[in-house]
């Protein structure tokens, strides 16, 4: 098998991060973006909201890290959070020369301004958006630009296998050099090589039966650096999106946090709001006690649902402000400038990830993690609204600068043993995947979900375990496949994210524990940090993020 496949910047992932990661580095030497999908099919296209930036007169960065803070219920770290909230404006700015089409207003004085929306956790209108597509906005801008320039070579419908290190090549040096990826159209594995990787996969919402997510969100890139030898931090901190629409044609469409921020009200199935009982914040509590207040209600009343209603404002403003929504709902039958929405919790974003530091260093050299794969300890121990597009940019930017500076100085590795799969044969039982893969989401929903249990956590041990040896089994004697590749990532971050949430001994965030209903101080509060059991010890320049 020939080598086919050299650049001096191997990305894995092609959402916010790795597509702004890739035009940053494009006039510095060629670049590849490897896509498991078309190249704009991720959780980037899909984000409604926007993202979150000090940009108004009367807001401060101050303001903003403390609502970070205290959304991330005490796990934050304090140089992190403001390191990312002070590159956010210039981040902006950028997206704005590149030609993002943000929505404006019209200033007192007549001139033109960014409209700025407010989500729960935030004190201050800070989200810039696009209307209630931002995702779709940003992401067409930035893959109209990739495409544009000859250094960056996109490879659609191509997924990651594992990544290449030295020590599994038998190097002195260990180091990554590449990864092997699966062309989806040919069922072939070739070897991708580069003098630095970097996984933007995303995160692995896809481990729960009901997601905000598409489907490609299924942990890839936090399973292969695991398999790699990194460390993965918090991983039990699953956020859930409080509102996706509920209807069984309504797959994975999420109902816009700026709703409840522009005044939606959520209801019980008799048409009383609740929220007020449970946080003076209401509908703008931070989406962890808001997800918990609905998934206690619908347990306590055996409710298939609850309603978000912002019927109460005009035809005109729902329409110009939410038309992504109201076009979907009213596909559906619902008129939500007339009647409420019937909304269920799903699961939305993964806080926890790979260790990397502020430029994206991870434990193996030459391996990087941006965006929602990693575990920048931003966000703590609950994500605030909108602040996951920030640090897509943010650190970014930040790696693009640490690869420049570095890249020249790193030698292109070609003694890569090929894929070797002559030992292995064509599957006749598909089925056996297919059959995995619900089993796992759905134990992974009813004991691993919003509200947990240690009896639940180790029923969900035990079954990921015995999970994880057939499709082992599986992986060894049958040529791989997508579905094989994505249902042995799934099953490795599911028990990590098992193994994490057996480690918290208290209620915090987003895990909640009805055998630990209480949190520690913070004081006593820390990070749950797993290390894979390898031969090797991370690099030295990695030291700084212990």
């Amino acid at each position: 098998m020939s080598i086919s496949n050299q650049h001096d910047v191997l990305i894995i992932g092609s959402g916010a991060a790795g597509l702004s990661l890739a035009l940053r580095l494009a006039s510095n030497g060629p670049v590849a973006i490897v896509s498991k999908g078309p190249i704009n099919e991720g959780c980037t296209y899909y984000a409604q909201g926007g993202i979150s930036a000090v940009l108004a007169d009367n807001d401060s960065f101050e303001s903003h890290i403390d609502d970070t803070i205290n959304a991330g219920a005490g796990l934050c770290d304090p140089d992190s959070v403001r390191f990312t909230i002070e590159h956010g404006p210039e981040n902006i700015h950028w997206l704005e020369q590149l030609g993002v089409p943000f929505t404006k207003e019209t200033a007192p004085d007549g001139a033109r301004m960014l409209h700025l929306t407010r989500e729960g956790g935030h004190s201050f209108r800070r989200i810039v958006h696009a209307a209630d597509a931002t995702g779709v906005a940003l992401s067409n801008t930035l893959v109209n630009h990739v495409r544009q320039h000859n250094s960056i070579d996109i490879y659609e419908n191509h997924i990651a296998v594992d990544l290449i290190t030295g020590s599994k090549q038998g190097l002195k040096h260990n180091r990554c050099i590449g990864a092997y990826i699966l062309n989806k159209n040919t069922g072939h594995v070739k070897r991708f090589l580069a003098k630095t990787v970097v996984l933007a996969t995303g995160g692995a919402s896809k481990v729960y039966l009901y997601t905000t997510n598409p489907d490609c969100s299924t942990g890839d890139g936090i399973a292969m650096a695991w398999r790699a030898g990194c460390r993965v931090g918090n991983m039990e901190f699953n956020q859930f999106h409080p509102t996706c629409l509920y209807h069984p044609e309504a797959k994975s469409f999420l109902i816009s946090e700026a709703v409840r921020g522009e005044g939606g009200k959520l209801l019980l199935p008799d048409g009383k709001p609740f929220m007020h009982r449970f946080d003076e914040r209401a509908e703008l509590a931070p989406r962890d006690i808001v997800a918990r207040a609905i998934d206690h209600e619908m347990k306590r009343l055996g409710a298939e649902c609850v309603y978000l209603d912002i019927s109460h404002r005009s035809a005109a403003f729902i329409k110009s402000h939410f038309p992504t929504i109201h076009r979907r709902c009213g596909e559906l039958g619902f008129d939500i400038t007339r009647e409420p929405i019937p909304v269920v919790p799903a699961a939305h974003y993964t806080c926890g990830g790979v260790m990397s530091d502020m430029s994206g260093h991870t434990d193996i050299e030459c391996l990087y993690a941006i965006g929602e794969t990693a575990f920048t300890r931003l966000h703590g121990a609950n994500r605030m609204a909108s602040n996951s597009l920030l640090e897509c940019l943010v650190f970014a930017e930040s790696a693009s600068k640490d690869i420049i500076n570095r890249i020249a100085d790193i030698r292109l590795e070609k003694s890569v043993a090929p894929w070797d799969e002559s030992r292995v044969t064509d599957s006749d039982e598909e089925v056996v995947v297919t059959h995995n893969w619900d089993e796992l989401r759905r134990f992974m929903w009813d004991y691993v979900g919003i509200v947990r249990t240690n009896k639940r956590l180790e029923r969900a041990m035990r079954r990921v375990q015995l999970l994880q040896h057939e499709i082992h089994e599986y992986y060894s004697n049958f040529r791989i496949s997508s579905d094989l590749i994505e249902l042995r990532n799934l099953a490795q971050v599911s028990e990590l994210i098992i193994r994490s949430a057996m480690e918290r001994k208290e209620s915090r965030g987003l895990h909640f524990s009805l055998d630990y209903p209480e949190a520690l101080n913070d004081s006593a509060a820390k990070d749950t940090i797993l290390a894979p059991d390898t031969s090797h010890k991370p690099s030295d320049h990695i030291k700084a993020i212990n």
